[in-house]
């Protein structure tokens, strides 16, 4: 009998190790490895063994003493919990060097993640076609985000720009946006933003790297 999980409601912290964790337990299935312990998923992912256990401890018993955990069974729970079933049409803000890169890669691991319109205020883009996308201008961003009906957007707009794309974009009923500028954005309650500092990153990786 398949066992059923109930999702548990997780902290951004703790969905974000999952997404860890769901990538490097799919590396060792397809590496054929069958079953991983705490202490082992720990050295992969350098997240310490005793916080592993406990974001694991959110989904029930998922493993066994001095056995580890089941691979295909921490897929499976992870994927479910973390993977949508249905297809998110995104929109990109911002077709720089690290817009094109969104725009060519697409999120082609994941069928149901798709990018469906760019958006730039540069005239050297709006109205041309990068990375097999037709970019439109800013102040068609009303009329394209109904079209194609829009909930999810992600924005490569720099920080001093970044708030009055982020103000149409949520005016138009997008309610998720991933946001690559560090400074913080003024959105409603029953919106969502999570950020990317590729710099702040960088710097805390190098930060460890040296202990």
């Amino acid at each position: 009998m398949e066992r059923i999980i109930q999702k548990p409601q997780l902290s951004k912290a703790t969905t974000k190790r999952l997404s860890l964790y769901l990538r490097c337990l799919k590396g060792l299935e397809k590496n054929g490895i069958t079953r991983v312990k705490s202490s082992e998923l720990s050295k992969m992912t350098q997240v310490g063994s005793a916080t592993i256990r406990r974001d694991f401890s959110h989904f029930g018993e998922l493993g066994r003493s001095g056995y580890g955990y089941d691979v295909s069974d921490l897929i499976k729970v992870f994927s479910d919990m973390l993977e949508t079933k249905e297809e998110k049409r995104i929109a990109l803000i911002g077709c720089g060097n690290l817009g094109q890169a969104l725009l060519n890669n697409n999120f082609r691991r994941n069928e149901n993640l798709n990018i469906v319109c760019a958006f730039d205020n540069d005239p050297e883009k709006v109205g041309k076609e990068i990375c097999g996308y037709y970019i439109h201008s800013i102040d068609e961003m009303d009329d394209v985000l109904a079209k194609e009906k829009i909930t999810v957007a992600i924005s490569t707009v720099p920080s001093q720009n970044a708030q009055r794309a982020i103000n149409q974009v949520v005016a138009n009923g997008v309610t998720a946006i991933l946001n690559f500028a560090p400074d913080p954005l003024k959105v409603p309650d029953n919106v969502h933003v999570h950020y990317i500092d590729l710099t702040s990153e960088l710097q805390t990786l190098i930060y460890f790297d040296g202990q």
